[in-house]
């Protein structure tokens, strides 16, 4: 294969162990597996070395957040290529032979979003597809933005995979509880705070934002397809809405005391 068709496989890890070993083992054809390391305090990096990853290290220190070490972390790639995924997302067999072609196309676009299943009480959550990430580019026309949640900036023509092909998608293995929707709502909205200080929120932001991500989450997205777990999914939706707004509300009226 030429080497400007190459693809290297980035993942960044923190404490990971958990499906790591079903994750590489979906990408070990690719031509370089990259692992950068948070300071993992688990058996993360042995799964990594029984799998010949190349591993560097990003300091954990005060990072909160991944987007830093994602930055760092594709431009230590080895190829022009780079597939960022999460240590509990899989790489499809379809979906590496789909990204391949793309690379050899005269029109080859600089990135592309792909749809991504998700799983909620053990079951595909129709209200959380497709999903889009974008995480396949050039690396030299890419940047990652350190804040949290972001796609990264790319130089250059983008394209989606029509969700349409279920076969393209990652597959991701999270199946978080309630608890851990709860816990995440609670970490998440303080890193939105930053990005939504100039916001003047007030009674129609708590009531209307809830609202809207419940229809939006339940109706247009079809969640009622999805039973029981749909119905709770899209009211955990609205819950992260109030707790964003109320916040907000919060500072305010404290920073005004």
């Amino acid at each position: 294969m030429n080497e400007k068709n190459k693809i290297s496989v980035v993942i960044n890890t923190y404490n990971a162990e958990q499906h790591l070993e079903e994750v590489l083992e979906s990408v070990k054809n690719f031509d370089e597996i990259l692992i950068c390391d948070m300071e993992s305090t688990d058996h993360t990096l042995e799964i990594a070395q029984r799998y010949g990853c190349r591993i560097v290290t990003f300091p954990k220190g005060k990072h909160r957040i991944v987007e830093p070490a994602r930055e760092f972390a594709i431009h230590e790639a080895t190829h022009e290529w780079v597939l960022v995924i999460d240590a509990d997302e899989v790489v499809t067999p379809e979906l590496r032979t789909f990204l391949y072609e793309q690379t050899v196309m005269a029109d080859a676009p600089d990135g592309i979003a792909i749809p991504r299943k998700n799983y909620f009480m053990g079951q595909f959550l129709h209200s959380a597809y497709p999903d889009y990430v974008l995480r396949f580019f050039r690396k030299d026309k890419t940047h990652w933005p350190a804040v949290i949640h972001c796609s990264p900036e790319i130089d250059g023509r983008i394209i989606r995979i029509p969700k349409t092909r279920k076969e393209l998608a990652l597959e991701h293995l999270a199946n978080d509880s309630v608890s851990d929707i709860v816990r995440k709502s609670d970490t998440y909205s303080d890193y939105e705070m930053p990005r939504r200080r100039h916001k003047n929120y007030g009674l129609g932001a708590l009531l209307g934002r809830p609202l809207l991500r419940f229809f939006k989450s339940y109706v247009i997205k079809k969640g009622f397809l999805d039973g029981m777990p749909g119905l709770i999914h899209a009211l955990l939706d609205a819950i992260y809405q109030i707790i964003i707004v109320s916040k907000l509300i919060e500072e305010r009226k404290q920073k005004n005391q």
